[in-house]
């Protein structure tokens, strides 16, 4: 039975026992992901299309494309195709391809879609842009695609924010 048609009316101790206050969060939000290596990275969640998990024999690998692609994939009826982010950034680790699927994050930019091949997937974070360090360390192969890093404080290695438009319209695809 209930006693008090409006739950919301009482003095303000009343109201404030069983509520938690909720905060505005600070900043965007962001993916965050790593790669093989074990770095951590994050894309702005606007520039995602989709996150997905694909088993490696549903990305059809087309003859004589860049090493750095996987192949393509089937995506709402869309064919996009499938880079080994790890690769492309330079790094010495594939992504490994030997599990029953392997994670997937569609970026978008205008009408180009392309899947990023990733080690695994982490969170949904608020990350604060003013907050975010240049980079002075990175080699030259990652370094025009990372807009700058966080370095947490309880975190040992810092996360890179990657530049979607940046990655999509890369030269490298040609190579």
């Amino acid at each position: 039975m209930v006693t008090n048609p409006d739950p919301f009316t009482g003095n303000e101790e009343e109201l404030s026992l069983g509520l938690h206050t909720l905060e505005n969060p600070e900043g965007e939000l962001h993916l965050r992901f790593y790669l093989a290596s074990g770095k951590e990275f994050a894309l702005p969640a606007t520039g995602i299309a989709e996150v997905t998990q694909q088993a490696p024999d549903d990305i059809a690998s087309i003859p004589n494309a860049s090493p750095l692609l996987l192949g393509t994939i089937n995506l709402r009826g869309k064919i996009i195709w499938v880079a080994d982010l790890g690769q492309f950034l330079g790094e010495s680790k594939s992504v490994n391809s030997d599990r029953p699927t392997i994670p997937v994050i569609a970026i978008e930019t205008q009408d180009q879609v392309l899947g990023l091949a990733i080690e695994s997937i982490g969170d949904m974070d608020w990350l604060d842009i003013e907050h975010l360090k240049t980079t002075s360390d990175l080699p030259d192969t990652m370094a025009p695609f990372v807009l700058g890093q966080w370095q947490e404080k309880s975190e040992n290695q810092p996360l890179y924010l990657l530049d979607s438009p940046k990655i999509l319209r890369s030269a490298r695809w040609a190579a």
